[in-house]
């Protein structure tokens, strides 16, 4: 039924079968499919159901908001014009007519009074009001006393606008159509079409009623012949100013032969404005320039034809001066204090006056982050450049710059920064809980220590512990292992490049930083030993504040292994001997080794996290390890490592990491990530240290599968016998078919990506948020061990190899940070297809979801992963 300016007249719909009532049917025709089907049939029938039976309460003549859309548009996005309709439909599952918000808000609203509730509210007030007297001068009865009502009448507040507790955190209030407000929003839409150049555009609206009272909206646009630019001219009296603008016309915003649109016209007048005080004019504002189409000095809007229009851009003078002034920076001096019962010397350098407590701050470094210079023309770059240098050092509570003066067009400089405190300690304590059939937790702690102006020269000083007693699978034992773990890392970090020469000035305005870092971790496991020791020299800079570089000139590894002198560790010996006679470079990494490198990062982040925006995120590194030992002949390597027992590692490498953020709703976004790596070892080992190589699988990677666990290619597990004699089979446990993943999976080749469907579902103390998820990848060798050539990647096959595992997420969001819980089952095992060891027929089990079962969810061949994390995977 369609309706535009009348009261919408509303039909019954003739009750048809639905779509999702024959597809049950059909569904019972696929024999192969039939367990996975009656469950997802039961599922969509109980909806139907549930949607018939609990129609939704109204009043009066109200019907409820089932659905809205806007069609016509040709032009403009529909996502824009969506956005003018501040009113959102209940939300339903799956697009079906299942409300369950709504019919938790209104089932448990049968016994909720607000009049009361208003009453009893008004009561509480007159009784604190008598209260309040009774107290007096008693100032402590009283604090106490509004303290109480205020939480009181907060609480009565809350229940009288929101409901009780179950609607307020459960719920979702019905969303009623209302005539007048798609009314509004048609109006709003033509105004907004207008504004982008459709100036004849035409916005309609029709309602259509559906079952059990609800009504679909129907917004119909109509562009029309857009207004194109057919030129676009300057009138500019102050000469200067028509010079400045006139060079910079290349960048300009607006072009003739374009559509009208004011969103354009208004950047390009802001970009003139920025333009302008970039180049001395403190005092300018875009209110100064004014837009108009053809002859008439007004906003373009006004012109509802549908001709070419002619537009004049034109900047005016300041009331009764012939050109805008330019101005200077004037004195500059900036103030640093502590304690203001300390006196204070005044130090002069390259022209700006300091007010600082003796020997508190090296003023040498402070005029590296100071671009306001006295005598300069004044910028407002280098306004915001100071202010973000300043706040960048983190040494500074605050640090406001303002100009106090404006005599003779020079603009007095008075910087204001409040000291950080010298020294900061945060603490952590927490748990983390490896899921392997049952729960393991391992409890940790952290600490650091963090001392500013070190030295006196904005350094930045850092000491941090962390011990944890982690649960891990067992590398050659089938059961779970504690490993205990030590760190301890020290920093100190810069705020310049350090470089001889002048170098190091040419990073000024890039938030410029060195860190030196010094650390040492312990891993005692009861089956080995890892202790490394490690110094790096970090050059760190942004360009914006969405990219930052990174530069490593020395990353330098001196690493200690050994067994563990146990069963355990005899076995774990025998593991990797085994593994080495079959080509693995595994023992390698269990050798005492020293590794250096230099590296090169670059990360591209738009993402805020707690913005539902659409944002990318890039990330790529390239690493040379052990490049200085080319300077040596082969043959000296060689003998280095004999003589100092130690390995000696050669090694390329390169990871980049993309993930993009779409929002789909207010309330809803779809994530993708695409993660792949090489590593390359080209020294007499042919490999590159553990740390070095990719792995895949865990809770940042495929899900359904444990950490570091999947890979290598397609290649399945292999029989090896333990130091008692024991010849363990392909099958870690023969009675259930379970594969054995006690082994981590070091590769030298990595691609994975995942999509995830993320989703704010309540508010119950935090944002409760769900998710749905798909992640594929694997890892593979780049050189063949000689007899396992599933595990070598392959360009024209790899793609064939990539193991898919997909899941639910639940996620606790308290703002500060989220926890997370993701439940996966695996999809598609490559490592599935095997010559059975008994029977010595091929087995193609590669699609394993079928293998899933409701009843026994945590056992048989395709256990749920539970994987606990910490923040988002990506």
């Amino acid at each position: 039924m369609t309706n535009r300016q009348s009261a919408p007249r509303f039909n019954t719909v003739e009750q048809k079968p639905r779509w999702w009532t024959k597809g049950i049917l059909s569904f019972g025709k696929h024999e192969a499919q039939r367990s996975v089907c009656t469950i997802g049939g039961l599922i969509l029938l109980s909806v139907y159901l549930m949607a018939a039976c609990a129609p939704a309460k109204r009043s009066g003549n109200q019907y409820l908001l089932f659905s809205q859309s806007v069609k016509g548009n040709q032009t403009i996005d529909t996502e824009e014009l969506e956005a003018l309709i501040p009113r959102r439909p209940n939300k339903r599952l799956l697009q079906l007519p299942f409300t369950p918000g709504l019919w938790i808000y209104q089932g448990f609203s049968g016994k909720y009074d607000p009049e009361q509730r208003r009453k009893e509210l008004e009561a509480l007030t007159v009784r604190f009001e008598q209260e309040s007297q009774v107290v007096g001068g008693d100032s402590k009865a009283l604090k106490k006393l509004n303290r109480r009502f205020n939480r009181e009448a907060r609480r009565d507040q809350k229940y009288i606008e929101k409901g009780n507790w179950v609607m307020r955190n459960f719920g979702e209030p019905p969303v009623y159509f209302v005539q007048a407000d798609a009314q509004a929003d048609s109006a709003k839409m033509r105004l907004f079409l207008r504004k982008k150049g459709f100036r004849s555009a035409t916005v309609r609206y029709t309602v259509d009623t559906l079952a059990d009272s609800r009504v679909r909206v129907n917004y119909i646009v109509s562009e029309g012949i857009p207004s194109i630019l057919r030129s676009i001219s300057y009138d500019i009296p102050d000469k200067r100013i028509d010079s400045l603008v006139g060079y910079s016309l290349s960048a300009a915003l607006i072009k003739a032969n374009d559509r009208l649109d004011e969103d354009k016209v208004f950047a390009e007048s802001v970009r003139i404005e920025e333009l302008l005080r970039n180049s001395g004019y403190y005092s300018f504002s875009r209110q100064y320039i004014i837009p108009f189409g053809n002859d008439t000095i007004q906003n373009v809007s006004g012109d509802k034809s549908s001709q070419p229009v002619d537009l004049t851009m034109q900047i005016l003078n300041p009331p009764g001066k012939s050109a805008h002034p330019v101005y200077y920076v004037g004195d500059v001096q900036m103030t640093l204090a502590r304690d203001p019962k300390v006196a204070v010397d005044t130090v002069r350098r390259n022209g700006i006056r300091y007010f600082l407590e003796p020997g508190m701050y090296s003023t040498r470094l402070l005029d590296t982050k100071i671009s306001l210079r006295p005598g300069a023309l004044y910028r407002l770059k280098d306004y915001a450049d100071t202010q973000r240098q300043l706040f960048l050092l983190n040494q500074f509570r605050f640090a406001n710059v303002n100009f106090t003066d404006t005599t003779g067009r020079r603009l007095r400089t008075v910087i204001t920064a409040t000291p950080l405190d010298k020294y900061d300690i945060t603490t952590e304590l927490g748990a983390t809980v490896l899921y392997y059939g049952q729960g393991f937790p391992g409890p940790y702690a952290n600490a650091a220590l963090r001392v500013r102006n070190l030295f006196g020269g904005l350094e930045t000083f850092e000491v941090a512990a962390r011990f944890g007693l982690e649960a891990q699978l067992g590398f050659a034992v089938n059961k779970v292992l504690y490993s205990q773990e030590f760190g301890l890392t020290t920093s100190l970090i810069f705020p310049q490049i350090l470089f001889p020469g002048k170098t190091r000035f040419l990073f000024n305005e890039l938030n410029p930083r060195t860190q030196l870092s010094l650390g040492y971790t312990i891993t005692d496991r009861p089956d080995y030993t890892r202790r490394n020791l490690r110094g790096t020299m970090t050059y760190l800079w942004q360009r914006t504040q969405t990219q930052q570089f990174n530069a490593s000139i020395v990353d330098v590894n001196y690493l200690q292994a050994g067994i563990q002198q146990t069963d355990i560790g005899a076995q774990f010996q025998k593991s990797l001997d085994s593994l080495t006679n079959e080509g693995s470079t595994i023992g390698n990494s269990f050798r005492n080794a020293f590794f250096s490198s230099i590296s090169f990062g670059y990360t591209y982040n738009t993402n805020i996290l707690g913005q539902n925006k659409r944002a990318n995120f890039f990330r790529t590194t390239l690493e040379s390890g052990g490049t200085t030992l080319n300077l040596l002949k082969t043959s000296a390597v060689e003998s280095l490592s004999q003589s100092s027992g130690l390995n000696l590692y050669k090694y390329l490498r390169t990871n980049v990491d993309y993930r993009h953020y779409l929002p789909i709703s207010s309330r809803a976004l779809l994530a993708f990530r695409v993660n792949a790596g090489v590593v390359f070892g080209y020294g007499s080992n042919l490999t590159a240290p553990y740390e070095k190589r990719f792995f895949a699988g865990g809770s940042n990677s495929v899900r359904a599968w444990l950490p570091r666990r999947l890979g290598l290619g397609a290649s399945y597990p292999r029989s090896f016998t333990l130091s008692d004699g024991t010849t363990l089979p392909v099958f870690a446990n023969g009675q259930n078919g379970e594969f054995d993943y006690r082994f981590e999976q070091p590769g030298d080749v990595l691609v994975e990506g995942s999509a995830e469907l993320r989703a704010r579902l309540f508010h119950f103390g935090a944002d409760i948020n769900g998710a749905v998820f798909v992640d594929a990848g694997n890892v593979w060798l780049l050189r063949d061990p000689g007899n396992n050539p599933n595990a070598v990647f392959r360009p024209g096959t790899f793609y064939q190899q990539l193991a898919v595992g997909t899941g639910v997420g639940l996620r606790l969001d308290f703002s500060f940070f989220v926890i997370r819980f993701d439940f996966a089952v695996k999809a598609y095992d490559p490592s599935r297809r095997y010559v059975d060891a008994t029977t010595k027929q091929l087995v193609d089990e590669r699609f394993i979801l079928n293998r899933f079962s409701f009843k026994t969810p945590f056992s048989g061949t395709n256990p749920v992963n539970v994987v606990f994390g910490i923040g988002y995977p990506f």
